[in-house]
């Protein structure tokens, strides 16, 4: 199949040089501008999506070669991309950063090269002058690549003349506009990337005012031009999407809010067309699972930030626990692992929580077992059978005294170790996982909760 989309990707020279930034000024002055927008981000990341979502009021994606592969990536782009007018993509890191320090897989470059995307530059202009030319020549000439033009971020509008005239004679590359200082529109940070955006309370004013500065100083008719000149995207459709039926529709209780809010859109749509209702529902202000709920989700976040309020929810816990302990067909990752079990320590204390499966969790300071991974079950559960795969990363600050071993994971040195609490109606662990990398997990999920819906099933932690 081949579909026309307009699309650009938005790169960088490193992390911190501005795009997230720069990426949600465009978003923001597109938008404003009017014209129908989609975004997705590189890699596993979940906050930047976040901003995405905050900016257009639509939800954004996560393109990631490692958790995915090939041909997914290019369907969901192409899923994505072909109800808008224009496409935009984060980067990650630095645009040639990917899995190792040998080439570019699983990179920005990687996925612009795969879907013959526009690349657009961001570099920091601070303290450089004619050294940054240098540094975008070595962009340019380092290995192949789609880097059509640079945006150039905390640059003033005296300066950006200058800037502009000294790439495109040094390097060949036009540039596509620039970003100054916008301080009504700075956001802090947490661990290793942004906080999330329904922690800043006045994200959309923020947005915004970063947005009508992008809109005087990008130039959008030449990004939207340069969008243009992407070709035709040729992808094929899943061959699961030809199998599934779209009939019953079988409620499933999501967790969302503050402490849970790490999810892939979609990942989440697969399940919708798998026969998912959704029905979202609050950890830290509900005293009852959603009723009639044949499936759980605890998805990941910052479930540490707010161990006092979910400790205290004691309703809530008790009820997860019943149901869990019950067989109801519960999938939890990392934050959601960590809620499941009897405890989590942070620097204020020990706080209670559901104790639906052993183990207590405890706040590191530090990240434990970060990066990709991939998993084989050790023997069948609520997602897979025994011997099956799927890729996934870790990202925590926290650590537990019981992981379980239900999977094997073997990180890219090839290290491993059991991780995993798993039953016939159960996931529970740190490792976050891409229902499309492994869409028969979806579908196994799905089965138990139609197994739930008549009656059928049981529990493993008695």
């Amino acid at each position: 199949m081949k579909d026309r989309i307009p699309r650009i990707l938005i790169a960088g020279t490193g992390s911190g040089c501005g795009k997230t930034t720069v990426t949600c000024g465009l978003l923001s002055a597109l938008r404003q501008s009017g014209t129908r927008t989609a975004a997705f981000k590189c890699g596993p990341d979940y906050i930047d999506p976040m901003f995405h979502k905050e900016v257009l009021g639509t939800d954004s994606g996560n393109l990631d070669l490692y958790l995915c592969g090939e041909e997914t990536v290019k369907y969901l782009l192409a899923r994505g991309g072909r109800r808008v007018e224009l496409t935009v993509t984060e980067g990650v890191m630095g645009l040639y950063d990917g899995l190792g320090f040998n080439d570019d897989r699983c990179s920005a470059n990687h996925i612009s090269r795969l879907t013959e995307t526009p690349v657009v530059l961001v570099a920091d202009v601070k303290g450089k002058s004619l050294s940054l030319a240098a540094e975008l020549s070595g962009y340019v000439n380092f290995r192949e690549n789609r880097i059509r033009g640079v945006i150039l971020n905390h640059c003033s509008a005296a300066m950006y003349p200058e800037y502009a005239e000294m790439i495109r004679r040094e390097t060949g590359l036009p540039c596509f506009g620039y970003l100054p200082n916008v301080p009504e529109a700075e956001v802090g940070s947490r661990h290793l990337g942004l906080i999330t955006a329904a922690e800043i309370a006045d994200i959309r004013q923020k947005m915004d005012a970063l947005g009508a500065v992008a809109r005087d100083c990008l130039d959008l008719e030449g990004l939207r031009a340069l969008a243009e000149t992407a070709p035709e995207l040729s992808y094929e459709e899943p061959e699961i999407l030809r199998e599934i039926s779209t009939g019953e529709r079988y409620p499933v209780a999501i967790a969302k809010d503050r402490a849970f809010c790490f999810y892939y859109r979609d990942a989440l749509e697969l399940l919708e067309q798998m026969g998912a209702e959704l029905i979202p529902f609050s950890p830290l202000t509900d005293s009852h699972l959603p009723q009639g709920s044949c499936g759980l989700i605890l998805g990941g976040g910052y479930p540490e930030l707010h161990a006092e309020t979910l400790s205290g929810n004691k309703t809530l816990l008790e009820e997860i626990r019943t149901a869990v302990q019950s067989g109801l067909p519960t999938y939890a990752e990392c934050g959601g692992f960590m809620y499941l079990g009897r405890s989590i320590t942070t620097g204020e204390g020990r706080f209670p929580m559901a104790g639906a499966i052993p183990g207590n969790s405890r706040v590191t300071g530090h990240l434990v077992r970060f990066g990709y991974k991939e998993l084989t079950a050790r023997r069948d559960n609520l997602l897979c059978r025994r011997g099956e795969r799927i890729r996934c990363h870790e990202f925590h600050y926290s650590d537990t005294d019981d992981y379980g071993d239900g999977f094997e994971a073997v990180n890219s040195r090839g290290r491993s170790w059991e991780t995993g609490q798993v039953s016939p109606s159960l996931y529970a662990g740190y490792p976050h996982l891409h229902l499309w990398g492994n869409p028969e997990f979806a579908r196994s999920f799905m089965n138990g909760v139609r197994r739930r819906a008549r009656g059928e099933g049981g529990g493993l932690w008695k």
